[in-house]
């Protein structure tokens, strides 16, 4: 009963925030839009670990898709643009401003850290994130970010009716020493994303790999109820939630862009 009566005061809390009223009025009347836009139709989510280099990424122009954080550092070496965008932390955000802003896809960001960094532009779209601990299918309430941007892309997918959900590049594997959500310095390259200049002299928040696990679990619990699926067709990743299927075998099942 008290973790109830807590998430219901959060909530009360929640709606007393001037920024979230603010995000309320004028920003989440326009996700509407993206409601069920997708109903029964297929995507892939693309994670940012070094498993991405070792797959054809030119062969998901054909698909839907969702790429998250700084996903453009790819751009230069692939003619592969996702169909979404997702970014809600922080440091990513401040990180990636300008590129953002120029991104040829709709993209979904956490109001809370983008509104004072980011032109509201046509392809920008605001989440009111740090909801309480849970799926939510509804992103024009609160989102809970799950500990990771790839549960996000999953909560968005969810509510734009995709059926199927193939996972590549979310190899839940991290070369890191201090305690998870640590924010720290990164000296050196960095071995964790597809590209060595990812965090390479930047700071960043170390991940929280058993917290993350729990997100998914939730998202498959709502996917799997309604009849959807998550797959995961990351080379060699570490996540053991969800079914593995081979990329290969991923594109053969994944439907293409209607």
């Amino acid at each position: 009963m008290g973790g109830y009566l807590d998430t219901i005061a959060r909530l009360i809390q929640r709606r007393r925030d001037p920024a979230f009223v603010w995000w309320r009025l004028r920003y989440a009347r326009e996700l509407n839009r993206f409601s069920n836009i997708h109903h029964g139709e297929d995507c892939f989510i693309l994670g940012n670990g070094p498993s991405l280099n070792k797959i054809d990424l030119e062969r998901l122009n054909d698909y839907h898709s969702f790429g998250l954080n700084k996903i453009f550092m790819l751009f230069g070496r692939s003619t592969f643009r996702p169909t979404y965008h997702v970014a809600v932390n922080q440091l990513v955000i401040e990180q990636s401003a300008r590129e953002i802003e120029e991104l040829p896809c709709h993209t979904f960001l956490s109001y809370r850290h983008a509104r004072h960094l980011i032109k509201k532009l046509e392809h920008i779209h605001y989440l009111y994130t740090g909801g309480p601990v849970m799926f939510c299918s509804e992103p024009t309430d609160e989102v809970n970010e799950g500990y990771t941007v790839t549960f996000v892309a999953m909560e968005l997918a969810y509510f734009m009716g995709f059926k199927n959900v193939f996972l590549v590049g979310v190899d839940h594997n991290f070369v890191a020493q201090g305690a998870p959500n640590e924010r720290q310095l990164l000296s050196g390259e960095d071995p964790n994303h597809f590209d060595r200049g990812y965090f390479a002299g930047k700071k960043w928040d170390l991940p929280d790999l058993e917290a993350s696990e729990l997100s998914y679990r939730m998202a498959k619990f709502h996917f799997v109820r309604r009849g959807r699926n998550i797959y995961d067709a990351t080379p060699g990743g570490k996540l053991q939630v969800f079914p593995k299927v081979s990329f290969e075998d991923a594109l053969l099942l994944c439907r293409r862009k209607r």
